[in-house]
Parts: C-alpha cells; structure tokens; sequence
C-alpha cells in the first residue's frame, strides 16, 4: 500500500510550500499495486518492465518493492507527449 511518513518535526512551517533545495516533508511509496492501479496495467507488467530494465526505479526490500512517489512523478513527467 502507499505509505507516507511525516519528518519528525511537526511545525507551522510544515504547512508551507517548499522548493526541493529545502527537502521534503514526507517520503512516499507506492507499492507494485497501487502503481498498477493508478496507471490502470496488471501488475505483471511491472514485474515484466522490471525485468526489462524500464519504467521508475524500484527499492527492493526483504523481497518487496516499492516505488518513491517522487521517481513515478519523475517518470511519468518523462512520458508526456505533445
């Protein structure tokens, strides 16, 4: 499932836009499902690009992968046409 998990610190500030020179406040993740479903393919198409060596870069931990938001966002910013 996506998971999200706040920086420690938990201020005014964190309400306010940032720039990426400033961080983030959250690191998220998308797992093989939840990419599959917002992008509307079968999940064994992300174990085929995977294979392939296309689409976002993945983590693999202990045997599950996960996605950052950040590289599907960058990815799917690399895919617009027109």
């Amino acid at each position: 499932h996506s998971q999200c998990h706040e920086d420690e610190m938990h201020t005014a500030e964190h309400q306010k836009p940032r720039s990426a020179a400033e961080g983030q406040s959250e690191v998220c993740h998308l797992d093989q499902r939840d990419l599959s479903r917002r992008w509307k393919l079968s999940p064994r198409t992300l174990e085929r690009w995977r294979w392939l060596k296309i689409g976002p870069r993945y983590i693999k931990v202990g045997g599950h992968v996960v996605y950052s938001l950040d590289d599907v966002q960058a990815f799917e910013a690399s895919r617009v046409r027109g």
